[in-house]
């Protein structure tokens, strides 16, 4: 049996790990490195206190993340193998990315050169095509929820906002601001074609450094938003803007899809390169 699926099918408690440094901290708790002692698997431990989810009311969300993510099984989604709890705490065990937060490494490098942005895109539109059809939608994606992997591949993260929806459509605002759609600006209904747009924003923060909306004030941010307002600087090329284009459209039902983005002459052309 290999040890990723020993981690899916023991019943875990905190003495099967030796815990390491701290990898980062959240609202609810902080993610450490640590080593499962038997089989020596290094992991990301996920620490969160129950008090602080029921206070801010996010424990449904957790119980959705854990629920989505423990199934979702993808080289870009970060894998979640198990999780335990105990009086105050509830523990989860994640995979380990060695390359750390995509949004550091972003502002470390101001933007990405188009051969990493159009990789990265691919890495994003696949994850989240797979996402799709287990009717998983993601809703916040952004550098912030993405990580690396060992080998420089992208890990979609975060899965606390996203939905099973079979339903379809949802009428609650999340998300992050500079990434949420007219749709969801307006308050109307929404459904998968909100991670269409959010790649489209994504796809620009890559190639430029900041989202395409921002602005200084939430109001004007919001009003670019829906008037689907921006534009490129010099340096973007014509084949990136011709996909950016396509996926920010007002009309979510003129997105182009994961398919199309994957199939896209300037993704292929940079995922060969």
């Amino acid at each position: 049996m290999s040890s990723q699926t020993n981690l899916t099918l023991k019943q875990w408690n905190l003495e099967d790990f030796d815990i390491g440094r701290p990898l980062g901290k959240g609202k609810f708790g902080s993610v450490y490195l640590a080593r499962e002692k038997q089989m020596k698997y290094i992991v990301a431990l996920k620490i969160l206190f129950k008090s602080q989810l029921l206070k801010s009311n996010v424990a449904h969300q957790l119980i959705r993340e854990i629920e989505i993510q423990c199934h979702l099984n993808h080289p870009n989604i970060l894998k979640m193998y198990n999780y335990f709890t105990d009086n105050k705490k509830i523990y989860l065990i994640l995979e380990y990315a060695l390359g750390g937060e995509l949004y550091k490494v972003l502002q470390d490098n101001g933007k990405f050169s188009e051969k990493t942005a159009g990789r990265y895109v691919y890495q994003v539109a696949d994850a989240l095509n797979y996402c799709h059809s287990k009717d998983v939608i993601h809703r916040d994606i952004k550098p912030e929820n993405i990580l690396i992997g060992a080998n420089g591949e992208l890990k979609l993260a975060d899965f606390g906002w996203s939905v099973h929806a079979p339903s379809s459509k949802r009428q609650t605002m999340c998300g992050t601001m500079d990434y949420l759609p007219p749709e969801m600006v307006n308050g109307a209904a929404h459904d998968k074609r909100v991670d269409y747009w959010a790649v489209g924003v994504l796809t620009y923060e890559f190639l430029v450094g900041n989202p395409p909306f921002e602005s200084s004030s939430q109001n004007d941010t919001y009003s670019n938003i829906r008037h689907v307002r921006y534009s490129f600087p010099n340096h973007v090329s014509k084949d990136p803007q011709d996909l950016i284009r396509k996926l920010l459209v007002l009309n979510p039902d003129n997105r182009l899809d994961f398919e199309g983005v994957m199939n896209h002459f300037w993704v292929q052309k940079m995922k060969e390169n």
